[in-house]
C-alpha cells in the first residue's frame, strides 16, 4: 500500500531514536533522500522505509547526554566504530579543518553540521556537538563570543581557541546609490533589507547594532524574511531585491555585482569541552590549527586574518 506521508528531520530523529544532527549527516551523505519545503527539510515515508530496510540488522548507537555539569557527552556512533566528532558552522574553513582532522587524528570521525553560531552553542550545552564555531557580537562589551560562551556554558570546563578573523559589514547595491556607510544609516526610511535567520552571527550583529543605535527593526522592510547563509543575503542585494544586507566580505566577492562596506572585524572562534574523552583530539586540533599546512591552505582563501589562529583565548 502506498503511503503518501513525509517527515521532518525532528520526526525522523524520534522515529530512528537518533539525534537531529545525525539525521542531517545522513541527508548530507545521500543515505537518506530529502527535499526542501520552504525552510524545512522533509523525507518521504517510502525513502525512510527503504533506508531502514537497507540497514536492517545494523545498529546506530547513541550515548545519552550526561547530566553532569560538563554537558559534554553526546551520541557515540556507529557502524564504523569510530567516535563521531560533530563540528558546527558554515564557513569553508571548517570543511578544511574537518579534512585535516580526518587525516591526522586517530579514532574519530569528523561530521559537519551547518548550524548558526547561537544554535551551535546551545547544541553544545545539550551535549549534541563537539567543536562549535561562533562569531557572536556583544554590543555592551564590544567583545566577540566570550560573553555568550560564559553565559551559556556556565559551570562547564571548556577551551576557546581562535580559528580566524574576517571583515563583516554591509552589502549594498553596486555604486552604493543610497550612500550607506555606517550602522546608523540603517535608520534611513524605507530601506529594504535581506536578513539572516535568528541565531546566526550576522543576525546577532545586526540586532545588536540596531539596539545600540536606537533603530527599530520594523523600520526595515523585509526584516522578518530570513535567509540561511551569507550568499543568499548577498544575492538578494545583487538582484536588486534588497537595498542592504549584513554579512562577510567573502560572500560579496563570490556573488559579485555588489559593493561591500566593511564595518567590523569579527573573530571566528572554536569551542571544545574539556573532558578526558576529548583530550586526545583537542591536542590534535590545536596542532592542526598551528600547522603551516593548515594555515597555508586557509591563506589561499581571500579575506581571512590568521594572525591569531590557534591562540587559546580562554580555558576554564
Amino acid at each position: 500500500m502506498f503511503i503518501d506521508v513525509s517527515y521532518t528531520t525532528e520526526e525522523i530523529a524520534k522515529l530512528l531514536k537518533i539525534s537531529k544532527l545525525t539525521v542531517y549527516d545522513l541527508i548530507k551523505k545521500g543515505e537518506l533522500p530529502s527535499y526542501r519545503v520552504g525552510k524545512q527539510m522533509r523525507v518521504d515515508h517510502a525513502d525512510l522505509e527503504a533506508y531502514k530496510q537497507k540497514h536492517k540488522g545494523l545498529q546506530i548507537n547513541e550515548r545519552p547526554t550526561n547530566t553532569d555539569r560538563t554537558k559534554s557527552s553526546h551520541m557515540q556512533a556507529s557502524i564504523t566504530g569510530l567516535r563521531p566528532v560533530v563540528i558546527t558552522g558554515q564557513d569553508p574553513s571548517l570543511d578544511i579543518l574537518t579534512k585535516h582532522l580526518e587525516k591526522n587524528t586517530v579514532g574519530i570521525r569528523p561530521l559537519r553540521a551547518y548550524v548558526g553560531s547561537l544554535d551551535s552553542l546551545i547544541s553544545m550545552y545539550r551535549g549534541e556537538s563537539d567543536i562549535v564555531s561562533t562569531h557572536l557580537f556583544d554590543g555592551d562589551t564590544g567583545e566577540y563570543n566570550l560573553p555568550y560562551i560564559k553565559k551559556l556554558l556556565i559551570g562547564s570546563s571548556y577551551t576557546v581557541v581562535n580559528l580566524l578573523s574576517r571583515n563583516a559589514g554591509l552589502y549594498v547595491q553596486k555604486g552604493n546609490p543610497l550612500q550607506l556607510k555606517e550602522w546608523s544609516d540603517l535608520g534611513n526610511q524605507s530601506l529594504r533589507i535581506a536578513n539572516r535567520e535568528k541565531g546566526s552571527g550576522a543576525r546577532v550583529l545586526l540586532d545588536e547594532q540596531l539596539r545600540l543605535h536606537g533603530i527599530k527593526s520594523k523600520q526595515l522592510i523585509g526584516y522578518e524574511q530570513e535567509h540561511t547563509n551569507h550568499l543568499g543575503v548577498a544575492s538578494k542585494v545583487s538582484l536588486g531585491e534588497a537595498d542592504v544586507g549584513v554579512g562577510i566580505e567573502k560572500a560579496a566577492v563570490i556573488v559579485g555585482n555588489i559593493d561591500f562596506i566593511p564595518l567590523i572585524q569579527e573573530r571566528y572562534d572554536l569551542v571544545m569541552m574539556n573532558t578526558p574523552d576529548n583530550q586526545a583530539w583537542i591536542h590534535s586540533l590545536l596542532g592542526i590549527l598551528r600547522s603551516k599546512d593548515f594555515k597555508k591552505e586557509l591563506q589561499s582563501i581571500s579575506g581571512y586574518d590568521l594572525s591569531r589562529t590557534g591562540e587559546i583565548l580562554l580555558e576554564t
